[in-house]
């Protein structure tokens, strides 16, 4: 997949395109993104995604905190798996925020060759937001670029539950509400992937250490990424180009009193080395329990035993 933020028009094919922010990449824009290319075989055109590094309400309105998936890092990476041909990487301007959707059609068409364009069941661009994809086909018309509809990927279809009786839409907006309940495998159910953070390991307290649980501290690389509910989870740990499987705690350690202070620490089995400053990647597989607040720091040491033992065993059904 080449990546392009800016390129003229004789150097990129004509193509069919779809646009979105593409959170998370999961299984719904991966559904999408295969129709892009069916047509695009099927017509003998290029397949393109166009996205963007910072989210739109970001530039929008500067006080919004996004919660992402992905960086914007990651979710180049996992678009580059999927084998489309052209990555556009538009800036969101208050510029091109101030299009109107047949002026941004204009663009597409005129610079960057886009001659059919999908559009998600749920997207919509252009700052008249009334506007929708019968104005978006009418101004295809005008311009040469034909506009096609994108079917929504359904849960029933990727033989998952949401687990709410409901065949709800495959989106980035459960698969938050699911992180934020800590439900981190049928997350990844929904991503087609498990949840993952990367970060720096940066010293701690040293406590896990006196317990017989020394643990890597985590300082996760964008402060927008989303952390899931607090608990105690098995996850695979990712370390100078080894993976080991670890059993990680997020949340407040209300048992030594420490405030409103939330850490990340991940205690890896099998594993002695100072890697402190690495970069390391935790990989979540399923929670265990919710963080809770133990009597003594004997009665937290059985728990973690007990924890450690059940996320051994996770780790061994999971591979």
């Amino acid at each position: 997949m080449q990546q392009i933020s800016d390129i003229p028009v004789c150097d990129i094919r004509p193509s069919v395109a779809t646009i979105g922010f593409f959170d998370g990449v999961h299984r719904g824009h991966r559904y999408l993104l295969s129709q892009v290319q069916a047509v695009a075989a099927e017509c003998g055109l290029a397949s393109t995604v166009i996205t963007f590094p910072v989210h739109p309400r970001c530039v929008m309105q500067p006080d919004f905190r996004a919660e992402l998936l992905t960086t914007c890092a990651e979710k180049l990476a996992l678009l580059g798996e999927a084998g489309l041909d052209y990555c556009l990487l538009l800036d969101f301007t208050p510029a091109l925020a101030a299009l109107s959707a047949r002026q941004f059609m204009e663009l597409l068409a005129g610079r960057y060759n886009i001659r059919v364009l999908f559009i998600g069941y749920d997207h919509r661009f252009g700052h008249d937001r009334r506007e929708g994809f019968g104005d978006y086909v009418r101004y295809g018309s005008e311009l040469g670029i034909e506009v096609l509809p994108g079917e929504a990927c359904l849960p029933s279809s990727l033989g998952v539950s949401d687990g709410s009786g409901e065949d709800l839409r495959v989106g980035s907006s459960s698969i938050r509400h699911l992180l934020h309940e800590g439900e981190v495998a049928r997350a990844a159910d929904y991503l087609g992937y498990p949840y993952f953070l990367n970060g720096t390991v940066v010293s701690g307290f040293q406590v896990g250490h006196k317990l017989g649980y020394p643990t890597a501290n985590l300082d996760v690389n964008d402060p927008c990424k989303l952390i899931p509910a607090r608990g105690v989870y098995a996850v695979r740990v990712d370390v100078d180009n080894h993976t080991y499987g670890g059993m990680l705690n997020i949340g407040c350690r209300p048992t030594l009193n420490n405030g409103a202070n939330r850490t990340i620490e991940v205690h890896i089995f099998d594993f002695d080395a100072d890697i402190y400053h690495h970069p390391l990647r935790l990989t979540f597989v399923q929670r265990i329990r919710p963080e809770r607040k133990f009597d003594s720091l004997d009665s937290l040491a059985a728990q973690l035993h007990r924890d450690a033992a059940e996320a051994r065993a996770l780790l061994s059904l999971s591979r």
